[in-house]
C-alpha cells in the first residue's frame, strides 16, 4: 500500500476530482475489470483509499463524508485496519449501500462509478434504484483513483503458460466448437468472455498475474464458428501459442477491445454475455452500437466445472502430493509440542508451505492460508495477516485451512487438530462436525439433485443437539483455476445448479463459538455416476483428499456403526495412498494416526 500519501490526503485528492467530474459521490468496489474474486495489487483500489485488505467490501465517497462497507467476516479486520475518523463502518448485507447512497443524497445528485468495476446486472439494477430517487448514475471516463494513485503497482507482464493437453485432457478447438455449438443453439453470432478463468480454460492456457489463481488476464470474443479473437499483450503469447490453440484465434492488444465490440455493434450482432459477470463497461459499449444481447450464464462455466478424466486423474495427483506435505506437517506438529514448541500462527502457516514446496509440481497457495489458534478460530476467515499472529501454548485446538496450485491440479483442506488439553463439550462438537462431514460423504442421491438439496445432511447432527454453522458447506474448486468455483455449491442459499459428475465440491462442516475456539472439516470430492443395479441413475461422492482427521478429538461412542466404518475405512484408504511415500517418524505418524477406532 503506498506510504506517500496519508488516507485524509487520499480521500481529498478523490474528492477534488469529483468536483471537477461533477460527481457528489464516487463507490469503489473491490473489484476489477475482470470481476473475479482474486484481483491483482494493481487493482487493489479499495486498499489504496481505505487501508481495508479484505477480499470484499465497497467504499462510498460523499463531498463531506465517507463509508466503507464489509460482510461479517471482514467487521473485525475493517475496524483493525480502517479509523472511523475517516469512514462510517456499516455492514454490507444489513446497510445495503446503495440505501444508504439514497438516505445521503439530495434529489438531482450524481453518482459517478467507473462502469469496468460493476457488472452489467448491477448497473442495471443501481440506475434503476437511484432513479427513483431522483439520482443518477454516471460512468466516468477517468477513476479517480487511478490518476492519483502515484506509485501503483506495474500490471503482470508475465509471459502465459501453455497448460497441455496432456493435463487438461481436451484440446482448445475441442473446447471452442463446444461452446460455439451452444451459441448456433441458441442463435447468437459471438460470446463475450470477461471472466479469466472462462478464457484459460478455454485455451488451455495459464498465468501468473493474480496471487493465488494461476491465469494470465485477458478478454476474448468467441464466433459462433469456433473462431476467437483474444485482447492481451502479444508479448505475452510465445511462438508456440498458434500451434498450441489453432489457427482460428486472433491475438489483438488489450485496447483494441472495444474497437471489436463497437464493430459488433454496428454489425448488429446476437451476443452472449453473462450479466452477472460481464462488466458494464463492455456491456453498454454494445448495446450503445446496436448489438443484441442475449444476456445468460456463462456457457464455460458448467463446461469447466465439469472435470474430463484426465482433469480428474491430475486432481487426484495433486491430493496426493498435497496430503504428503500435510501428513508430514501434522506429524512435525506433533513432535515438536511434545518437544514443547514455541511458535504462533504465522510460524506454523510458513511451516505447512515449507513442506509444500518440497513437492514437484507446486506452484502456489492456491488462497492465503487460515492459520488461527483457539479464539481466532472461530473466526472462519481469520487472517492472522491482519494483526499480531497468536502465540502457541495457550489453546487446545488449531485450525489450519489451506491447499495449493499444483501442475495437475488445486487442493483445499481443512483440519481442526488438537494441541492442547481439549475437553468434552470441544470433542462433542468435533464429533458432531464430523457425523456431518460423514453423513454428507455417504450420500448417495439422484441425478438432477442440487447441492441446496444435500446440504442439510451436513448440518443435521449439529442442528439436534442445538448448533449450526453460518457459511456455505460446499464449493466447487477449479483444475489449476480458481479454488472457489461455480456454478455448483452445498449451501442452504446455495445454486440450483444440478450436481454432475465430475464437479469437485468441498465438504467443510465446521462449528464456530466465539471468544472461545472454532472447528472445521474439509475435504474435497468428486462427483461420480454409480453403476450399482437401480431404477434411478445416482451419483455419489469419492473422497480425493487423504490426510487423517484428529481422533483424539473425536468421541467415538458417538458414531454409530454405519460411521464407524466410514471413519476406518477412509483411514485405511489414507494409510494405503500415503504410506509408500514417508519414512521414519512420518510414517510412525501416520500409522498411529490412521489406527482403527
Amino acid at each position: 500500500m503506498s506510504t506517500q500519501l496519508s488516507i485524509a490526503e487520499r480521500l481529498a485528492t478523490v474528492r477534488h476530482s469529483m468536483q471537477h467530474l461533477d460527481v457528489q459521490a464516487f463507490i469503489i468496489p473491490h473489484d476489477d475489470e475482470h470481476l473475479g474474486e482474486y484481483t491483482a495489487p494493481a487493482d487493489e483500489r479499495l486498499a489504496w483509499l481505505t487501508g481495508f485488505t479484505g477480499s470484499a467490501g465497497v467504499a462510498v465517497v460523499l463531498t463531506e463524508q465517507a463509508a466503507l462497507f464489509v460482510d461479517g467476516r471482514y467487521t473485525v479486520q475493517a475496524r483493525q485496519q480502517v479509523s472511523d475518523e475517516h469512514f462510517t463502518h456499516l455492514h454490507l448485507i444489513r446497510d445495503p449501500f446503495l440505501d444508504w447512497l439514497v438516505q445521503q443524497l439530495p434529489t438531482g445528485s450524481r453518482v459517478g462509478i467507473d462502469a469496468r468495476l460493476h457488472s452489467l446486472e448491477w448497473y442495471r439494477k443501481a440506475q434503476q434504484q437511484l432513479s427513483a430517487a431522483k439520482i443518477s448514475l454516471h460512468p466516468l471516463a477517468e477513476n479517480p483513483i487511478d490518476l492519483h494513485w502515484s506509485d501503483r503497482p506495474a500490471t503482470s507482464v508475465a509471459p502465459a503458460r501453455l497448460f497441455a493437453e496432456t493435463v487438461a485432457g481436451e484440446s482448445s478447438l475441442s473446447k471452442r466448437q463446444r461452446m460455439a455449438a451452444q451459441l448456433r443453439a441458441q442463435s447468437a453470432d459471438a460470446l463475450l468472455l470477461t471472466q479469466n478463468e472462462s478464457i484459460n480454460w478455454l485455451l488451455n492456457i495459464r498465468g501468473s498475474d493474480i496471487p493465488a489463481l494461476p491465469v494470465v488476464s485477458a478478454f476474448a470474443i468467441l464466433y459462433s464458428n469456433a473462431t476467437l479473437d483474444l485482447f492481451i499483450d502479444p508479448t505475452r503469447l510465445d511462438s508456440q501459442f498458434s500451434a498450441h490453440v489453432g489457427n482460428d484465434v486472433s491475438v489483438y492488444p488489450a485496447g483494441k477491445l472495444n474497437d471489436v465490440l463497437q464493430r459488433l455493434g454496428e454489425d448488429a450482432l446476437k451476443v452472449w454475455l453473462d450479466n452477472a459477470s460481464c462488466n458494464a463497461a463492455c456491456g453498454l459499449q454494445l448495446l450503445q452500437h446496436g448489438a443484441h444481447l442475449l444476456e445468460q450464464t456463462d456457457p464455460c462455466l458448467l463446461a469447466k466445472a465439469c472435470k474430463n478424466s484426465i482433469e480428474l486423474a491430475g486432481m487426484q495427483e495433486a491430493h496426493r502430493k498435497d496430503a504428503i506435505a500435510m501428513c508430514r506437517f501434522l506429524a512435525w506438529l506433533d513432535n515438536a509440542i511434545a518437544d514443547g514448541l514455541q511458535s504462533d500462527e504465522a510460524q506454523l502457516a510458513d511451516k505447512l508451505e515449507s513442506f509444500r514446496l518440497q513437492q514437484p509440481g507446486y506452484l502456489e497457495a492456491s488462497f492465503a492460508t487460515i492459520s488461527a489458534l483457539g479464539p481466532n478460530a472461530a473466526l472462519p476467515h481469520y487472517n492472522f495477516r491482519n494483526g499480531q499472529p497468536r502465540a502457541f501454548g495457550q489453546d487446545a485446538v488449531y485450525l489450519v485451512d489451506s491447499g495449493g496450485h499444483y501442475a495437475e491440479g488445486t487442493t483445499d483442506i481443512t483440519r481442526t487438530i488438537q494441541v492442547g488439553n481439549a475437553n468434552d463439550d470441544v470433542r462433542t462438537l468435533f464429533t458432531l462436525v464430523m457425523k456431518g462431514h460423514i453423513a454428507l460423504s455417504r450420500a448417495q442421491f439422484p441425478k438432477g439433485t442440487c447441492g441446496m438439496q444435500l446440504d442439510v445432511l451436513a448440518r443435521l447432527p449439529l442442528w439436534q443437539a442445538g448448533f449450526n454453522y453460518d457459511h456455505g458447506t460446499g464449493h466447487g474448486v477449479g483444475h489449476v483455476l480458481s479454488v472457489h468455483e461455480g456454478p455448483q455449491r452445498i449451501s442452504p442459499k446455495g445454486s440450483t445448479t444440478p450436481l454432475e459428475p465430475g464437479m469437485v465440491i468441498s465438504n467443510e462442516p465446521g462449528y464456530y463459538r466465539e471468544g472461545a475456539f472454532g472447528m472445521r472439516c474439509e475435504n474435497l470430492v468428486a462427483v461420480e455416476a454409480l453403476t450399482s443395479a437401480s431404477e434411478i441413475e445416482r451419483y455419489a461422492f469419492r473422497n480425493l483428499t487423504l490426510v487423517p482427521f484428529d481422533k483424539r478429538l473425536l468421541l467415538s461412542e458417538l458414531l454409530n456403526s454405519d460411521e464407524k466404518q466410514w471413519w476406518n475405512d477412509y483411514h485405511r484408504e489414507v494409510f494405503t495412498a500415503i504410506a509408500p511415500s514417508l519414512q521414519g517418524s512420518d510414517l510412525l505418524w501416520l500409522e498411529q494416526a490412521t489406527a482403527a477406532i
